[in-house]
């Protein structure tokens, strides 16, 4: 597929393609990583830090554990 590029301020700007996005799974908003390889522009979707359990656990101090918080009485078929 061939694309024009625009000029968005002083940097250059290249539309994707609904079609394109949608088989990528690019949404607005995504963050996207680019580099050239051979002589090519390369964009993959930026891939965000994986956390375990244990490493979120692991932040979890008494100096920033916070008090039990309430939630009322159940509204619906919720089972606590």
């Amino acid at each position: 597929m061939r694309v024009a590029v625009a000029r968005w301020g002083n940097s250059l700007a290249v539309r994707i393609p609904r079609s394109v996005a949608q088989d990528a799974r690019i949404d607005e908003g995504a963050e996207l990583d680019m580099s050239v390889v051979k002589g090519k522009v390369v964009m993959t979707p930026s891939a965000g830090p994986r956390y375990s359990l244990k490493d979120l656990l692991s932040g979890v101090t008494r100096a920033n554990l916070h008090a039990e918080v309430g939630t009322g009485t159940p509204v619906g078929r919720e089972v606590w």
